[in-house]
């Protein structure tokens, strides 16, 4: 008996993504993403930074305004992510940056235990639908 699974099952990487209805988007499996880190995922053709939190998940859109930094690669503090390139801090659940050009956030949404699904893109700077 083989151990693989099928991969119409299975989640996809976090370097693919999956459409599995008109507003949501598989980008991977809650181990993924260990908790207190971020990883970059693809959505739509949309660079987003995807975040594990003690109290929520959060998708912001993956390229600091300011200079380019991948925020994915930020330090996480609560619902904060720090610029690893420059300090620059974002809410996470906001997108307002401090000081500065705020990112576009992205609803998140765990289904099926341990399936991450992510909505890109919002409609405007901050805009967001839900995080849990």
């Amino acid at each position: 008996m083989s151990d693989l699974t099928p991969a119409s099952s299975a989640a996809p990487s976090l370097t693919q993504a999956h459409r599995v209805d008109s507003a949501m988007t598989l980008v991977g499996r809650v181990d993924d993403v260990p908790l207190g880190e971020g990883r970059e995922v693809i959505a739509d053709g949309r660079r987003i930074a995807l975040f594990h939190t003690p109290t929520a998940w959060y998708a912001i859109d993956a390229i600091c305004p300011h200079r380019g930094g991948p925020l994915a690669d930020g330090i996480v503090c609560d619902h904060i992510v720090i610029c690893p390139l420059h300090d620059r801090h974002f809410d996470l659940a906001t997108g307002a940056a401090s000081g500065g050009e705020p990112v576009m956030i992205h609803p998140v949404a765990i289904r099926d235990g341990d399936h991450i699904y992510v909505s890109p893109p919002a409609n405007t700077p901050g805009s967001r639908d839900a995080h849990s």
